[in-house]
């Protein structure tokens, strides 16, 4: 099923609202980047008109911590949730708004794992990125490495891209590799003699990466950045 623009800006919107949350709730950019995805699956599947997007967020972040071992309590999760959503308004009493809440997060926890077949274990490209940040290291002078913040700006885009689908729609590997080629665009960084190299420094890590493929996940991301700025 197609999806317009407008429906994207608000799953951008949504994303966003879960890393603010999970920022309060002292989350790892790992179990943010496994309710962004729980996120973005469930409404593959599911209408925007059909569920309130805020809700079916912070039950994403309260299943993403158990499933990466950082169970938040419930409580908690209501609680950061709601005030970052509401910021303007008093801390949430233990009352008739705070149990509603926190029932409706209960019984969304179900309907998601049911919607998504209980396949809630992700790939995600962090390891992979990990890993090939520190051989990538070892390719460069270290004067070069130490005065371009490559890795910084690697960790913030791969972070950024979970506010689109890019995670849904390419291989992990692929995205980490593609991830760096964007980022040593941005700084002018070329791996030294991969022009005349056999294989391609990008082909070292991922066989099956072609071209194409890297121009496809930065062209993804690119179009994620401009439902910000659009």
């Amino acid at each position: 099923m197609a999806e317009g623009e407008t429906d994207s800006r608000i799953h951008f919107s949504a994303v966003k609202y879960i890393h603010q949350a999970g920022y309060r709730l002292k989350l790892s950019s790992v179990s943010l980047a496994t309710a962004s995805v729980i996120y973005h699956k469930f409404f593959r599947e599911n209408s925007l008109n059909d569920f309130d997007i805020y809700l079916i967020s912070a039950t994403s972040l309260y299943l993403a911590g158990k499933i990466e071992e950082e169970h938040r309590k419930i409580r908690d999760v209501v609680n950061v949730c709601y005030r970052t959503l509401h910021k303007s308004k008093s801390p949430l009493d233990v009352g008739e708004t705070f149990w509603g809440l926190r029932d409706a997060i209960a019984k969304c926890e179900l309907y998601i794992l049911r919607v998504l077949r209980f396949k809630v274990a992700f790939d995600h490209p962090h390891k992979y990125l990990l890993h090939y940040l520190k051989t990538l290291k070892d390719w460069f002078q270290p004067h070069v490495w130490d005065q371009v913040p490559l890795t910084r700006t690697c960790w913030s885009v791969l972070r950024d891209s979970y506010h689109g689908k890019t995670s849904l729609k390419f291989k992990p590997q692929h995205i980490a590799v593609s991830i760096i080629y964007l980022s040593m665009l941005c700084y002018g960084l070329e791996v030294h003699l991969n022009r005349v190299a056999h294989t391609k420094w990008w082909r070292v890590f991922s066989s099956d990466l072609t071209l194409d493929i890297i121009r496809d996940v930065i062209l993804d991301i690119i179009q994620t950045y401009e439902l910000e700025t659009g």
